[in-house]
């Protein structure tokens, strides 16, 4: 299985921060963001890594994280997503890096308080389709919500104003190679981006998704408010504990 940390955008809910640097190298306590999802790939033993990031500070990604090196890696892969077509318009990029094979995607802003590990060794059993973690959280309305049958997902909404279950997914997704096959087949949103949600939708509909629960605490890091909770939680009890 293959890694990839999406880190574009152009991060404008941390404006005036976002001018002068992507936010994925923003800190959140004592490193930059973008430590933590490689961490995360990396405690759950993926090690062929590809970031996707954009904007002018692409560079700095470079300059901060080289070969990889500082983490065990021999190596580092980079690509350029041009505007902010989305998240699915993103990791459509990755395909010639996939090369056929799973990947794990997270969103560059996503922190954990432990690690995935035992949900990528049950991805990699469950042997293709895709799967989502969940977390269950106070205010499900502002994230991806999905519907649940036991232990089946009925469907994903995005944003819901009345959401159908407390839990949200969180931005680390697993698929199988025919990812690309289905973001090819998607139209954009009102926002005029792709959406993972529709991706993830499209998994639902074929009978292929299935969902774990995260343990521990977990975060994004796009609002100042999101990323000062990051920094607190991260300071306080650590982060990507193996």
């Amino acid at each position: 299985m293959k890694g990839v940390i999406l880190a574009g955008g152009l991060g404008t809910r941390l404006s005036p921060l976002t001018r002068i640097t992507n936010k994925h190298l923003l800190p959140v306590h004592n490193e930059p963001m973008i430590y933590y999802p490689i961490k995360t790939l990396i405690n759950a033993g993926i090690e062929d890594i590809m970031i996707v990031t954009g904007g002018n500070s692409a560079g700095d990604f470079l300059k901060l994280l080289r070969n990889g090196k500082d983490f065990g890696l021999k190596h580092l892969n980079y690509t350029y997503q041009d505007g902010e077509g989305g998240i699915a318009d993103a990791l459509s990029l990755v395909e010639h890096f996939a090369d056929d094979e799973a990947i794990c995607v997270v969103l560059g802003d996503n922190i954990i308080e432990g690690n995935i590990r035992s949900a990528a060794e049950a991805y990699e059993r469950q042997g293709n389709g895709a799967k989502i973690l969940l977390k269950d959280v106070p205010d499900p309305q502002r994230f991806g919500v999905p519907e649940l049958d036991g232990s089946r997902v009925v469907q994903i909404e995005e944003k819901p104003s009345q959401p159908k279950s407390s839990y949200a997914v969180i931005g680390i997704y697993f698929y199988d190679s025919s990812v690309f096959d289905v973001i090819k087949t998607l139209v954009p949103s009102g926002r005029g981006e792709l959406e993972i949600t529709d991706v993830n939708n499209h998994y639902i509909n074929r009978g292929e998704m299935t969902w774990d629960e995260l343990e521990g605490w977990w975060t994004d890091a796009g609002t100042f408010e999101s990323l000062l909770r990051a920094s607190n939680m991260v300071a306080e009890s650590g982060a990507n504990k193996v």
